[in-house]
């Protein structure tokens, strides 16, 4: 029962495009920008070879901060399909 359940909630896949690009670029600078005002260590060994390129995160903050921002773009970019905006 609940595969059939869960093939008639599927939708029609979505293509990438620019547009799919820019939400995902978008996402990971906000969630870059939220990590910054938000995680208390921030550069925790092991440092990055140019720390000043990714503002001074060590590669900790660095990996989480952009696999929050690709769960938040997928989000977004899954929500609009949903809704019909792109």
């Amino acid at each position: 029962m609940f595969p059939s359940t869960l093939l008639a909630a599927v939708t029609t896949p979505l293509d990438w495009s620019p547009t799919v690009g820019v939400i995902m670029i978008l996402s990971n600078i906000v969630a870059i920008a939220f990590g910054k005002f938000t995680i208390k260590y921030p550069s925790v060994k092991p440092a990055l070879p140019s720390a000043n390129f990714f503002g001074g995160f060590g590669l900790p903050a660095v990996l989480a901060t952009s696999a929050f921002g690709h769960i938040l773009g997928v989000g977004v970019i899954l929500g609009l399909h949903n809704i019909g905006k792109i």
